[in-house]
């Protein structure tokens, strides 16, 4: 009997390995019958990507004063709409106004030996026209004494017009016009042009703002100077806008591999620098390049690959994508048009 039991067992556990490799067996000619594939399109996409930017000012600037000295007047405040060349704010320097007269004393007292070395000189060529009143040595010293006054008398006059020039650095205008952002000193306030590192002033120009996008550099290699561009501003309820490419940088950036372009908008009143926009690019379709569904495409270690199945052959083929939409990409590589490619599940 024990025997018998045995036989049995084993007859019972041959069976069982039968019906399971039967079962595999049965479940791999599924799969093979389940393999879908898609061609390998000609063409490329043409699709609308949406891209986050920030809106900037035309013209910005942090105003540092040119001299040390200390704040007299400030003229403007946080908020303030100027005029290019409009007076901001003064400075006070006695030293430089000391300066500043002391060379214009100078260049007084330069100018008037001068003066009277050139009254000497044409008295000499006065006498000179009778004969041996005047010798010729007296003329060429006086002539030269002359020449050297007049030298010593301008070099006088440049530094006090660079003093002069030096006092206006004490009134502070504007570059441009634009609105005051902020304001960092106050009268009496000790200012010096070694520190740069707050300013006194900050004045950007928002009536004419600058908007800037970092597009990825396999659309940005299709877009040009003057196509249209439309852009929402979410804080002013999506409001749409449109505008045309004004700069494009022509350098990518190898960090983010995006290329900065800029729109030049101008502002009615309710924009502002800083201000986030989605924005929507319409990217024509790349050349040379074919497209085939999203679900194609495979990634492995060495990038993005395609299994192309030719018979009862596969081959793995490494693409590069371009556009994609929601469910197909633009893909280069070493295909041909019509090629199956076997979807992954």
């Amino acid at each position: 009997m024990k025997y018998l039991f045995i036989i049995l067992s084993a007859i019972l556990f041959f069976s069982c390995n039968r019906e399971q490799k039967t079962q595999q067996q049965s479940q791999l000619k599924t799969q093979k019958v389940a393999i879908q594939t898609t061609p390998i399109a000609q063409g490329g996409l043409s699709v609308r990507t949406k891209l986050p930017a920030q809106l900037a000012a035309y013209e910005e600037v942090s105003i540092f004063p040119k001299v040390n000295g200390y704040v007299k007047n400030v003229l403007v405040d946080l908020g303030s709409k100027v005029d290019k060349n409009q007076l901001l704010m003064t400075l006070d320097a006695p030293e430089l106004d000391q300066v500043a007269a002391n060379a214009k004393a100078e260049y007084e007292k330069t100018k008037s030996d001068y003066d009277i070395n050139l009254e000497y000189y044409n008295r000499l060529m006065e006498a000179s026209q009778t004969e041996g009143a005047v010798s010729a040595m007296d003329l060429a010293l006086n002539k030269s004494k002359v020449a050297s006054s007049m030298a010593t008398m301008n070099a006088a006059k440049a530094n006090w017009q660079q003093q002069e020039t030096v006092l206006q650095y004490l009134q502070v205008r504007a570059p441009f016009s634009g609105i005051i952002t902020a304001r960092n000193v106050h009268p009496g306030a000790l200012v010096s042009n070694s520190e740069k590192d707050i300013p006194m002033l900050e004045l950007k120009q928002v009536a004419h703002l600058r908007l800037q996008i970092d597009v990825p550099e396999y659309i940005a290699a299709n877009l040009k100077i003057g196509d249209s561009v439309s852009f929402a501003i979410p804080s002013l309820n999506n409001k749409e806008l449109k505008s045309v490419i004004s700069r494009i940088a022509d350098n990518v950036n190898p960090e983010y591999r995006t290329e900065r372009i800029e729109l030049d908008v101008m502002n009615s009143g309710t924009l502002s620098p800083g201000m986030y926009v989605d924005v929507t690019i319409k990217a024509e379709p790349a050349q040379n390049v074919s497209h085939v569904l999203l679900s194609a495409i495979n990634t492995g270690i060495s990038g993005k690959y395609i299994v192309v199945k030719k018979g009862n052959q596969q081959q793995n083929i490494e693409v590069t994508t371009f556009h994609q939409t929601a469910d197909s990409i633009e893909i280069a590589g070493n295909f041909q048009v019509g090629d199956s490619c076997i979807i992954v599940h």
